[in-house]
């Protein structure tokens, strides 16, 4: 029987490889436009919209149906002269902003960008009360019978 022995140089580079692999994209041949620059904005496009049905990968990325669909229906308005803010908000409208995979800042999502931060603060305060609570409970605990003792002997001093 053989054993298959890595050098640490191959091994090195066989971990490398794997650390730099990106991620299959989803995007089949019959959908690829003709014009190179429209084919990188819908690239563009489509990495920024979240598959509905995976739900943790971009459309460019996912080989599901709806991904599918969406990133033909791109194609079809960036050739249909839509800009790329009119294709966001288009498909913003029709799924909401679930459909973004870095959804806009305003009233809607204010929670989700500024919740993280209200927690911290939240915690920061409850800790703070805390140790004020400590300090004080510290500071009126009556004195022990040694305590007193010295206390007697320094003010007799």
């Amino acid at each position: 029987m053989m054993r298959l022995r890595l050098t640490p140089l191959a091994a090195f580079a066989l971990f490398a490889g794997l650390a730099l692999a990106r991620p299959a994209l989803a995007v089949e041949a019959n959908e690829v436009l003709a014009d190179p620059k429209l084919e990188a904005r819908a690239r563009v496009l489509s990495g920024e919209f979240r598959c509905l049905v995976c739900q943790n990968e971009s459309i460019d990325e996912s080989n599901a149906q709806l991904a599918h669909d969406l990133r033909v229906l791109i194609r079809e308005q960036l050739v249909a002269g839509r800009s790329d803010a009119q294709i966001r908000d288009f498909l913003v409208d029709r799924y909401g902003q679930f459909v973004l995979l870095k959804p806009r800042f305003d009233g809607e999502t204010l929670l989700l960008w500024l919740g993280p931060f209200l927690i911290l603060a939240i915690g920061a305060g409850l800790i703070g009360v805390a140790a004020r609570r400590r300090r004080i409970a510290a500071a009126d605990a009556p004195l022990s019978a040694e305590e007193r003792a010295e206390l007697e002997r320094l003010e007799a001093q």
